[in-house]
């Protein structure tokens, strides 16, 4: 079986393309087998020396290329020389069969037909140029067969005890503080490839290049990956991240070590894409070469699926806050640094890292899926686990009927992430990573919307996700996801445009249904007027009105509104209205919050408009 085979990497579906055979893991070149055995004159070099040597196979058929693999070394007592076959005609075509059969070198036996090699061979090897080896009287055919097989038997076993050694290093690896990066600077040592680990978002996570594959790869810059810009790998991604099944995808780039690209896809038990390893190399890798890869994207697999799904740092975190919750209070550095520990083991990072508190709403409903109680959750719902049978609708990212566990699963591999809850509103989880807009797309395509916390501490998780909670009516009402980050503290700030031009309309529908004109007229004096702290006096100036006709005019608008407005309530309502109200404002009318605050203030303490 020819190579360029995909092959299942002990259960797991890693698979390796391998450049030769694969039943033979070592291999014997020309060189070597010449080098073994002194007695052999080489009467023309072809210059390959380094070239695999497949098999010795002694023939005097008058065409014996039906029968030949390609690299082998074929013998011959000179019997399809013999007679006409010796003409110059026969002998260069002799050779030039062979050539095209791709044989690695031509053994002339010196007896019994001829005690030299005859002239017309020697000439079709110069012009063909075929490696051609006379071969003694005192050697006979069978002694180079037997030499042959040794020297292969022996590189097997070389080859063997290397693959052991290999697996060990690789093992080690893995059982490192940093294995994935290990893991690669192994593989890269044993393999002259440059390695690049792509997470299931196709950012690089890890990065390897051996000591000469690549000029780039030593001087990188973060955006690159050795032997080949990150933008030129992108299609290759793209079909490693969109495909399913074991499979290679294969790529050529003129960047130095980069003749021959592969990609290797790292996938869940249930074939879901968790990331993907890319390999550069000027040169077919070896079957033993190929052996450690496969092992390697094995193992490659096994860490990322352990990352995303089983790990007993969560287990350990519920059972310690559950037995000991007064530890993350007031419990000993000794405790609390014990909880920053299986904290950061759960979410991929350190113990000094900073978290991100992420809630998700589900908004776009699948079809023949109801919206479940996602949207009654958003709007203010209690914070509660879903149970495992009503999770599925919230917390599904895909398909309708998705199991809970599946939604869990997809949401850990997008936040990298152990600590995922399934709530009433949709989910929440902790997180290492920013959330960039890469990212959010992703999440928003599936028909959600987030609500990206900042970043805090261990000790702040709590006040973190209240904040968070406190800005999920927001993502509701205005269907857009938000970020803690750019959200002004403010009651305007909090409300949001949806929710605040609701609020106008509801508010203010009196005065926007009487005519333009008279409408933003009344508008105007009313902002100018709750912005002047309700004084007649300040308003007439603001506005060019006599201090009589504002009062009739404020009169006027708290019978249309039906509101009191010497209440301080009715006024601040009102102020925070106009904020998300369209319309002309006065010459000169202040819109401050703070002068708003200070009119509610004055009519609290018992003022009235005519007071003033």
């Amino acid at each position: 079986m020819h190579l360029d085979a995909v092959v299942r990497a002990a259960g797991t579906g890693a698979a390796a393309v391998a450049a030769e055979d694969p039943e033979r893991l070592g291999f014997v070149t020309l060189a070597q087998f010449l080098g073994q055995l002194p007695a052999l004159g080489v009467v023309h070099d072809g210059g390959n020396g380094q070239e695999r040597l497949r098999w010795v196979e002694p023939s005097e058929l008058e065409d014996p290329t039906p029968y030949l693999l390609d690299g082998e070394f074929l013998l011959t007592a000179g019997l399809p020389f013999v007679g006409e076959g010796g003409s110059e005609e026969a002998v260069d075509a002799y050779v030039q069969r062979l050539v095209q059969a791709r044989v690695g070198a031509l053994g002339f036996g010196l007896e019994p037909y001829f005690d030299a090699v005859p002239d017309a061979v020697v000439r079709a090897c110069r012009q063909h140029n075929l490696t051609l080896v006379a071969i003694p009287e005192s050697l006979p055919f069978a002694a180079l067969g037997l030499e042959f097989s040794r020297l292969l038997e022996s590189d097997n076993a070389k080859t063997f005890r290397q693959l052991a050694d290999t697996s060990r290093q690789l093992m080690r690896a893995v059982l490192s503080a940093r294995p994935e990066h290990e893991l690669l600077a192994a593989l890269v040592q044993r393999v002259p490839v440059w390695a690049v680990l792509v997470g299931a978002d196709g950012r690089v996570r890890a990065r390897g290049s051996g000591p000469s594959p690549a000029p780039r790869a030593a001087g990188g810059t973060a955006g690159t990956v050795p032997g080949v810009d990150s933008a030129d790998l992108q299609p290759l991604l793209a079909r490693l991240l969109a495909g399913s099944g074991p499979r290679v995808e294969m790529d050529s780039f003129d960047a130095a070590g980069s003749s021959l690209v592969f990609g290797y896809p790292l996938r869940s038990t249930r074939d879901a894409n968790l990331g993907a390893l890319i390999l550069g190399t000027d040169a077919p890798l070896t079957p033993a070469q190929n052996s450690v890869v496969s092992t390697a994207v094995g193992l490659l697999e096994l860490l990322v699926r352990q990352r995303i799904s089983g790990s007993l740092a969560p287990s350990q975190l519920a059972t310690a806050l559950l037995l000991h919750p007064e530890s993350v209070a007031s419990g000993s550095a000794r405790h609390v640094n014990g909880f920053k520990d299986l904290l950061a083991q759960s979410i991929s990072s350190t113990r000094s890292g900073q978290l991100r508190v992420v809630q998700g709403v589900r908004i776009d409903a699948a079809p023949d899926t109801p919206k479940t109680a996602g949207a009654a959750g958003a709007a203010g719902a209690p914070d509660t686990p879903k149970t495992a049978g009503a999770a599925g609708a919230a917390g599904a990212p895909g398909r309708p009927g998705e199991a809970p566990v599946r939604a869990l699963l997809e949401w850990r591999r997008l936040f990298d992430t152990k600590l995922v809850e399934l709530t009433e509103y949709g989910f929440a989880a902790i997180t290492r990573l920013k959330v960039d807009d890469a990212l959010l797309a992703d999440v928003e395509r599936l028909g959600w919307r987030l609500v990206i916390g900042s970043s805090t501490d261990f000790a702040n998780l709590p006040e973190a996700y209240r904040h968070a909670a406190s800005l999920r009516n927001r993502v509701l009402t205005s269907r857009r996801s938000v970020r803690a980050d750019d959200v002004t503290w403010s009651v305007a700030g909090l409300l949001g445009p949806a929710a605040g031009t609701l609020l106008a309309g509801r508010l203010l529908a009196p005065l926007l249904a009487l005519e333009p004109e008279r409408r933003d007229s009344l508008l105007g004096i009313l902002r100018a007027w709750l912005g002047e702290n309700g004084s007649w006096d300040a308003t007439a100036k603001a506005t060019g009105l006599h201090r009589n006709s504002v009062r009739r005019q404020i009169g006027i608008i708290a019978e249309l509104l039906g509101l009191d407005l010497n209440q301080a309530q009715a006024r601040a309502e009102l102020w925070i209205a106009l904020q998300y109200q369209d319309g002309p404002e006065m010459p000169g009318a202040p819109a401050s919050a703070a002068q708003a605050s200070s009119a509610a203030q004055a009519s609290s303490a018992g003022q009235t408009p005519q007071e003033r």
